[in-house]
C-alpha cells in the first residue's frame, strides 16, 4: 500500500514539473517570438533586390517575406502586400523601397502593421499620387531612360548605371537590369485614400545621390511624416549599395516597436 502510495505521489509530482516545464517553455517562445519584416520593391525591381538584407534578419531570428508586386496598379500592390501581411506571424514591420513606400502608406493602416520603413521612395498624402509628388519638384535624369512598350515601363540599360544603380559595379547592374519588373504606365496616376505615416511610428532612408527621385521630394516626406530620418550617400537602391546602413535602420524600427 506504501509502496503503491509513494509510486501515485511519484507520479503526480513528475507530471506537475513536465506541466509546469512545458508553460515555461510555451512562454519563452512567445516571449522570443520576433516581428515579420515585410519588404515591398519598387518599379523596375523584384523582391530580390533585398537580398542583401534578408539573411542577416533571419539570422537575428526575425522572419522576413518579400512581396513580388506585379506593378500594374496601387490597387494590385497593395492586394499582393496584405496577402504577405496575411502569411505573417503577429506584428509587422513594413519596409517599401521607391514606388513601394506609396504601397505601404496604403497598405499600412493595416492593424498588424505597428512601423513604416521607407527607403528612398514615395510617401504620398491623401490625394496625392507618384507622379504629382515627382513633379513638384525638379526632374531627375531617370525619365530619360524610360522605355515604353505596349503602356509597360523598363528601363534601358544605360538608364540603370545612370539613373538607377549608379554606384552599383557593373556585374550588379546587370542584374538589376535583367530582373526588373516592367510597371504599367498608370501606377504614376493611381490614387490612395490612406497616409498610414499619419498614425504609424515611419523611418526614412534618403539616397543623397538619388537620380530617380529627387533627394529633396524625399527630405520633405520624410519630414512630413515625421519619420526618423537617416541619409546615406547613395544611388536610388540604398539597400544593395549600403546594405549594412539599410539594415541597422529596419533593426531600429524593429527594436522601438518591441518595447
Amino acid at each position: 500500500m506504501k509502496k503503491t502510495t509513494k509510486t501515485l505521489l511519484a507520479g503526480i509530482v513528475a507530471g506537475v514539473l513536465f506541466l509546469g516545464s512545458n508553460a515555461v517553455s510555451q512562454t519563452g517562445d512567445s516571449m522570443n517570438k520576433k516581428l515579420t519584416i515585410v519588404f515591398v520593391h519598387g518599379l523596375w525591381a523584384d523582391g530580390s533586390c533585398w537580398s542583401k538584407v534578408v539573411n542577416p534578419l533571419t539570422d537575428k531570428g526575425y522572419k522576413v517575406i518579400s512581396v513580388q508586386n506585379p506593378t500594374t496598379s496601387l490597387e494590385d500592390d497593395v492586394a499582393a502586400t496584405k496577402r504577405a501581411l496575411d502569411r505573417a506571424d503577429g506584428d509587422v514591420v513594413l519596409v517599401g523601397h521607391s514606388w513601394g513606400g506609396s504601397v505601404i502608406t496604403e497598405a499600412g493602416a493595416d492593424p498588424r502593421v505597428k512601423a513604416l520603413v521607407y527607403i528612398a521612395a514615395f510617401a504620398p498624402d491623401k490625394g496625392e499620387t507618384a507622379g504629382s509628388l515627382g513633379d513638384s519638384v525638379s526632374p531627375t535624369i531617370l525619365p530619360g531612360f524610360i522605355q515604353n512598350a505596349s503602356g509597360y515601363l523598363t528601363l534601358s540599360r544605360e538608364g540603370v548605371a545612370k539613373g538607377f544603380a549608379a554606384d552599383l559595379s557593373p556585374k550588379e547592374q546587370d542584374v538589376v537590369y535583367a530582373v526588373q519588373q516592367p510597371a504599367f504606365e498608370k501606377v504614376f496616376s493611381d490614387v490612395g485614400v490612406n497616409a498610414a505615416w499619419k498614425t504609424k511610428a515611419s523611418w526614412y532612408v534618403v539616397a543623397s545621390e538619388d537620380n530617380a527621385i529627387n533627394p529633396e521630394l524625399e527630405k520633405r516626406m520624410a519630414k512630413r511624416a515625421n519619420a526618423k530620418t537617416t541619409i546615406l550617400k547613395s544611388s536610388h537602391v540604398a539597400m544593395l549599395s549600403k546594405p549594412n546602413e539599410v539594415l541597422n535602420v529596419i533593426l531600429d524600427a524593429a527594436k522601438s516597436v518591441s518595447k
